[in-house]
């Protein structure tokens, strides 16, 4: 590593990026209230599109740029300390992330839905929803005929059980793939990274198995009131954490493929490692409350 802390030349790359996330981020405020509008989706879709890729662009070329800076020796030790705060940093902001999702189960199980049926305010009740009876899961609603409720619930011991297992076990193998790196065994390196690989991809393909005979077979959508709302929003969610997971571990093995990392210089492979078993704590978390609990 340098000695001398490493200062990169100025770039226009944060002006793109500012640009994109804007140009996304509203487009798809447009899109979320077409229907109240009754204003054509074309337009925003497009430019959510366009904002969306040049946001992408920018992270590709970012990594491209750093990961060329570590090759060539350019980053110090103090410059590897602020790596690993900021990874720090950033996981910790998606505890705060997942912990609010969580909160708003724990706020509509445990306070509005028994407050809308007979516990607490029961005036609410009577002047609302009088023939309304809180449970959850929540399969009759207050306003049934709005709101119809689902027919069934996933079943836990089936998909999500099997989705356990796997992430759970793809934080072994990677926490293998770790150890055969640091030392030195390139081949059985880039083989349980591959198998994590494959454990996530797996997972990822029986979630999407699980929202299709939510949607077709049991009536969990988003019109069938706040239950599947609360469903989706942190299962939901928490598979687009194990895609962001999957790809960074798929550039892993590419530079794995290519000699990159030591067994005292892979603070990538590291830095993946933490937000892979980050995503498995949370999934844990998710599959006792909101599937099993």
């Amino acid at each position: 590593m340098s000695s001398n802390y490493y200062v990169p030349a100025q770039s226009k790359m944060p002006l793109v990026a500012s640009i994109g996330l804007f140009t996304m981020m509203f487009s798809f405020g447009h899109i979320l209230n077409a229907k109240t509008y009754e204003y054509s989706n074309l337009l925003p879709t497009v430019l959510m599109g366009v904002g969306f890729v040049s946001l992408m662009a920018v992270v590709v070329y970012w990594f491209k740029i750093v990961i060329w800076e570590s090759r060539n020796a350019m980053h110090s030790n103090l410059m590897d300390k602020s790596y690993r705060w900021s990874m720090g940093w950033f996981i910790s902001t998606e505890v705060m992330f997942f912990a609010t999702f969580f909160g708003v189960l724990f706020y509509v199980r445990y306070l509005a839905v028994p407050w809308l049926s007979s516990e607490g305010a029961k005036e609410m009740n009577i002047l609302l929803w009088p023939d309304f009876i809180g449970s959850w899961p929540l399969f009759q609603n207050p306003d049934p005929e709005k709101f119809p409720g689902p027919k069934a619930i996933i079943n836990p011991l089936q998909v999500p059980l099997l989705n356990t297992i796997i992430l759970v076990t793809s934080s072994f193998t990677l926490t293998w793939a770790h150890h055969a790196l640091r030392a030195g065994k390139r081949l059985a390196l880039r083989n349980w990274l591959m198998v994590t690989i494959l454990l996530g991809i797996s997972f990822l393909s029986l979630q999407v198995e699980e929202y299709i005979e939510a949607y077709t077979e049991l009536d969990l959508t988003f019109d069938s009131g706040i239950y599947a709302n609360t469903f989706f929003l942190l299962t939901g969610f928490h598979g687009a954490h194990v895609t962001l997971g999957t790809i960074m571990l798929i550039t892993m093995l590419g530079r794995v493929m290519k000699g990159h990392f030591t067994a005292n210089n892979h603070f990538a492979f590291e830095a993946s490692s933490w937000y892979w078993h980050f995503v498995d704590v949370v999934w844990i978390g998710l599959f006792l409350f909101v599937y099993i609990l």
